[in-house]
């Protein structure tokens, strides 16, 4: 039973809930601030009637939270997610106070994504049943450090919770690195020939030495970025037995993947090997939870994208792809997914430097840009947001001339832009608080519902 204390704050959250999102424009995060000041305590008390699946990493969450969630609904009744992605602790208290609980529900569980840096303190009060580790990679350094830093912070909230399961990623070598007491699962990769096979990681990837000893990382076989079947020729360590795998990769394009995982065929309505990595995080979480492949494939098969995730837009004739970017190596899948298609398309990217977003911009120097000037596909450019100059001078380094290059710095001029462009195909690229900015520019203009 909540303490009074709790209740109070419990009680304050709800209402304040309700106000904003009856007489407001929403908000996921105040209600939790506000109720986790009356009482520190009280995700404790929110959560103690569910089990909780931690969803987190650097890429791939909200994506990753939303098929697990599909999956789970295959046999829970009642699941309770935070799919606005406001995944910081008093974002994850406000999830609670969003969902409204199935009466007579048998089968209840909670997933949620997780920030990073949140890991340790969520998990205190929620106690999981299992963590999800997608992948670790250089992001928003003001606030992490190095990628080392971030995998220390969520180890001490696995490492306080023993006894749950630890689903991860065993393709990037940081996850079993560290000698962990909980039972672990991997997934990754079934690379071919992978027996002859030795390779290494270009000279600038992420984490290019090996976590135990910092020789160089070798591989067998790389799927991109450092994730593959990799092994160190200095002191032995190497990519543990994968309990979930892809077993092929039959077709893939910008707005679709076909692949095999443990030898089972699924599709995704979404495009990039990255969001095949995601759907294998959460066919493995399935897998452990008594989900059939039968039932993983039916909870694929859906259509719904999630927020700035690959999102579907029409403008008249125009179809705006709007599509998240955060780092550098998110960044180069996302290029590489949108050159797979067969016709010309508009390129744009909205850039700004928010906290939320990392306010070190550094890291679009590393974005190949210049693969997609040379690959002649996109034939027209725009930019825009809040740092819309450190975004149009790194488009000119990449051979985009000025003089074709449009910029947008205010918002209210992206939408008559995109109506106006030749190219039937758009792919908008843009960084977190410029994605909600844009959808908010969206929903007014009556493209798309508010919310999310």
């Amino acid at each position: 039973m909540p303490s009074l204390k709790s209740q109070f704050a419990i009680a304050a959250g709800r209402l304040s809930y309700w106000y904003l999102h009856k007489f407001r424009h929403g908000g996921s995060a105040y209600p939790g601030k506000l109720a986790e000041k009356i009482d520190p305590d009280v995700l404790a008390s929110l959560g103690q009637d569910r089990d909780t699946i931690i969803v987190t990493g650097t890429n791939g969450k909200t994506l990753t939270t939303a098929l697990i969630v599909k999956v789970l609904a295959q046999q829970y009744d009642d699941i309770l997610t935070n799919p606005t992605g406001s995944n910081m602790l008093q974002g994850i208290i406000g999830a609670y106070f969003a969902h409204k609980t199935k009466p007579g529900a048998k089968r209840k569980i909670a997933v949620l994504e997780v920030d990073e840096a949140n890991v340790a303190p969520v998990a205190r009060y929620l106690h999981p049943k299992a963590f999800v580790m997608t992948n670790i990679f250089r992001d928003q350094m003001d606030r992490y450090g190095e990628f080392y830093t971030t995998y220390a912070k969520i180890l001490r909230g696995v490492k306080a919770n023993p006894d749950a399961l630890v689903i991860a990623n065993g393709d990037a070598p940081i996850f079993s690195s560290r000698e962990l007491k909980n039972p672990l699962r991997y997934y990754g990769f079934a690379l071919a020939a992978e027996a002859g096979n030795d390779i290494k990681a270009p000279a600038n990837t992420d984490g290019v030495l090996c976590p135990v000893c910092e020789h160089i990382l070798h591989y067998h076989g790389i799927t991109y970025s450092n994730l593959g079947s990799f092994f160190c020729p200095n002191c032995g360590f190497k990519r543990p037995v994968l309990n979930h795998q892809v077993t092929s990769v039959t077709e893939q394009t910008p707005t679709s993947s076909r692949f095999e995982i443990d030898g089972h065929p699924y599709s995704l309505s979404v495009g990039g090997t990255y969001n095949i990595y995601n759907a294998l995080a959460a066919y493995a979480v399935g897998a452990e939870f008594g989900i059939t492949p039968e039932q993983i494939a039916k909870a694929f098969s859906y259509d719904e994208k999630v927020f700035g995730r690959q999102e579907q837009i029409k403008i008249g004739t125009k179809n705006v792809t709007l599509i998240l970017v955060k780092n550098p190596v998110g960044l180069n899948e996302v290029l590489s997914m949108i050159q797979r298609q067969k016709q010309p398309f508009a390129f744009a990217m909205l850039l700004n430097a928010n906290y939320a977003d990392g306010t070190d911009t550094s890291w679009i120097w590393d974005g190949n840009l210049e693969q997609l000037v040379q690959s002649g596909l996109a034939t027209s450019y725009m930019v825009g947001g809040e740092r819309y100059k450190d975004i149009a001078f790194r488009m000119q380094v990449a051979g985009v001339p000025q003089s074709d290059l449009a910029t947008k710095p205010n918002l209210d001029d992206v939408i008559p832009y995109l109506k106006g462009v030749q190219e039937d195909q758009i792919y908008l690229l843009a960084t977190y608080t410029a994605v909600l900015q844009m959808r908010q520019k969206f929903s007014q203009a009556g493209f798309i519902k508010a919310g999310f």
